[in-house]
């Protein structure tokens, strides 16, 4: 059998593979049922539904004909790092590096470094977007987690004078 779209069918790969991770591990929890759902249902009905939508994607990639193929494009590096590591930088901001004496900075200095490091993955980074678009999730972030949800955790990094 020929692909026709690689696109579709590398995508359709994916969705199968991650989907039937995430139901293979949510097996690992008690599941339940409809009117009692334990904590593994959702994961699971969730990689049930990835893995089946991944499948009908390489389905269709290998029946149906698309114009010139959809070939897979080059591999973008850049976009993978910067994401990657802005997650990384906000994992750490938030809850610091115990082993590492690395202090937790908070979720408004973690939001900034996101914005700020993920902004770079585009093709041209403005400081100035870069700026008002971390405002406004800091804001809404602590809006929403801090003052409605009131969730514990680090806002400001914690301040030490002299010892």
């Amino acid at each position: 059998m020929k692909v026709k779209s690689q696109q579709d069918f590398f995508s359709g790969l994916l969705f199968t593979v991650v989907g039937i991770a995430f139901a293979w591990g949510a097996t690992d929890y008690k599941i339940g049922d409809s009117a009692r759902m334990g904590p593994g249902y959702f994961p699971l009905l969730l990689g049930v539904l990835l893995a089946l939508l991944g499948t009908v994607m390489t389905f269709k990639a290998l029946v149906i004909e698309t114009p010139e193929g959809e070939k897979v494009g080059r591999f973008a590096w850049r976009p993978l790092v910067f994401i990657i590591a802005a997650n990384l930088v906000f994992g750490v901001a938030l809850g610091g590096l115990p082993s590492l004496k690395v202090p937790a900075l908070g979720l408004i200095v973690g939001i900034y470094a996101l914005t700020f490091m993920a902004s770079l993955a585009g093709d041209r980074f403005k400081a100035k977007e870069a700026a008002v678009l971390a405002t406004v999730l800091a804001v809404l972030s602590y809006l929403a987690f801090v003052l409605v949800l009131k969730l514990q955790f680090v806002v400001w990094p914690a301040l030490t004078v002299g010892s």
